[in-house]
C-alpha cells in the first residue's frame, strides 16, 4: 500500500504575489480583446475553406460547392444548375470570403503590434517552446477536448486569470504535462497536415528535433525539453482504455499515474496567457482548486523525491492563496470539488482557510 508523509502540520510559507501594474492591466485587457477577434476571425475565414466552382456534366454547368464537413473531410454538393440565382450565390460567396481574408489579416497585424506592447510592458510569462506546443495542439483541435495543460504549466492560466505574477521559482520548468482524457476518441482535425495523426509528428511540426524517448510517453528535443502524455490509472486494471493518438509507429503511449482521475474530471479552467515574445494563447487546465488539492496530496507522496515534493507543496500552497485572494468565484466549499476523495478535501482545506484575504 502506497505510504504518505504527513504534511498537515506544515506551516504555509509566506507567498507574495506581484499585481500588475495599471499599465499591464490596461494592455492585458486589449491583448484579451484583440486575442479573442482574432481568434473570431480565424474561425470565420476557416469556414470558407473549399470553393465554388462551375462544374460542367452532361453538357450543363452546375455550381459546385467543396467543403469540409464537422469530421474534418472533404466533401462536395451541387448547389444547382447555371443561372442567375447561383451566378449571385458564388458572387456573395467569394466576396464574403475576400472580407473574411481581410479581417483576419488586418487583426493579424493588430496582434503582432499589440504583441511588442506586451513584450515593452514584460507581460510574457509561458517559455515560447511550450506555447509553440500548446498552440499546435489548439489549432489541431484537441486541447480541451480530450488533452489539457497539466503540471507547472497549468499555473501560468491561474496567474493570467487573477492578473498577477507567481514567484519564477515555482513556475520555471523544462518540460510539459499533456494530461489525456482515455475516456474519449482524440482525433487530430483532418487538413492539419499531421502524418498519421500522430501526437510525436505533431510536435514536429512545432520542432523537427522532437522524438519518443525509451520512456514511450515521452518525446524530447534537442534542447532536452520533455513532453511527457499522461493519464488517469484504468479503474479496473483489467478494462482497456485509450492510450495514444495516432498511428505512427514512434507515437507517445500515455502513462498512466495514481491520482490524475480527479484531474481529469475537474472543471475545465479557461484563460488567455501570454508568451515570453508577447503573443497571447489559450490555456486550457484543471479546476485551480484541485490543482492545489492533488498537488498537495502528491507533496504527501513518500515514493516522491523530496525535492519535488517541496515544490509541489509551494506549488499547492501559491496556487490556493491565488484562488481564495483573487478568484473568489471559485469558493473551496464548491459542489463541483465532489470529484476529489472527502479524504483528499478535507487535508487541502486548511490551504484554502489561510489563503482568505484578511479585511
Amino acid at each position: 500500500m502506497q505510504q504518505f508523509l504527513d504534511n498537515r502540520d506544515v506551516s504555509v510559507d509566506v507567498i507574495d504575489f506581484i499585481e500588475l501594474n495599471n499599465d499591464q492591466r490596461r494592455e492585458k485587457v486589449n491583448s484579451d480583446q484583440r486575442f479573442t477577434a482574432l481568434m473570431e476571425a480565424r474561425k470565420k475565414a476557416k469556414s470558407f475553406r473549399g470553393s465554388l466552382v462551375w462544374h460542367t456534366a452532361n453538357g450543363t454547368e452546375h455550381l459546385m460547392r467543396s467543403y469540409y464537413d464537422s469530421t474534418g473531410a472533404r466533401r462536395q454538393k451541387v448547389e444547382g444548375r447555371r443561372s442567375p440565382a447561383t451566378e449571385a450565390q458564388k458572387a456573395d460567396w467569394e466576396a464574403s470570403r475576400a472580407s473574411a481574408r481581410q479581417t483576419l489579416s488586418a487583426r493579424q497585424e493588430q496582434m503582432e503590434r499589440q504583441s511588442a506592447v506586451n513584450r515593452a510592458l514584460r507581460l510574457g510569462r509561458v517559455p515560447l517552446i511550450a506555447a509553440r506546443i500548446i498552440r499546435a495542439i489548439d489549432d489541431a483541435g484537441i486541447l480541451g477536448e480530450g488533452i489539457r495543460i497539466a503540471g507547472t504549466n497549468a499555473i501560468y492560466a491561474y496567474e493570467a486569470a487573477a492578473g498577477v505574477f507567481v514567484d519564477p521559482g515555482i513556475t520555471t520548468t523544462e518540460d510539459i504535462d499533456l494530461l489525456m482524457d482515455a475516456r474519449q476518441s482524440l482525433r487530430i482535425m483532418a487538413g492539419t497536415n499531421i502524418e498519421d495523426g500522430a501526437l510525436i509528428n505533431l510536435l514536429r511540426k512545432v520542432d523537427r528535433s522532437f522524438e519518443r524517448s525509451s520512456a514511450t510517453f515521452r518525446a524530447v528535443n534537442r534542447d532536452g525539453y520533455l513532453v511527457d502524455l499522461i493519464k488517469p490509472v484504468t479503474n479496473p486494471a483489467w478494462k482497456q482504455s485509450r492510450a495514444t493518438i495516432g498511428k505512427a509507429d514512434d507515437e507517445l503511449v500515455a502513462a498512466e499515474i495514481a491520482g490524475l482521475t480527479w484531474l481529469e474530471n475537474a472543471p475545465a479552467f479557461e484563460a488567455i496567457t501570454i508568451d515570453e515574445k508577447g503573443g497571447p494563447l489559450r490555456l486550457i487546465v484543471p479546476d485551480p482548486r484541485i490543482f492545489a488539492a492533488h498537488k498537495f496530496w502528491v507533496s504527501k507522496r513518500a515514493d516522491r523525491e523530496p525535492i519535488k515534493r517541496r515544490r509541489d507543496l509551494a506549488q499547492a500552497q501559491a496556487v490556493a492563496r491565488l484562488t481564495g485572494q483573487y478568484l473568489e468565484h471559485l469558493p473551496y466549499e464548491a459542489t463541483e470539488l465532489r470529484v476529489l476523495p472527502q479524504a483528499v478535501f478535507e487535508e487541502a482545506r486548511h490551504l484554502f482557510e489561510r489563503s482568505e484575504p484578511t479585511h
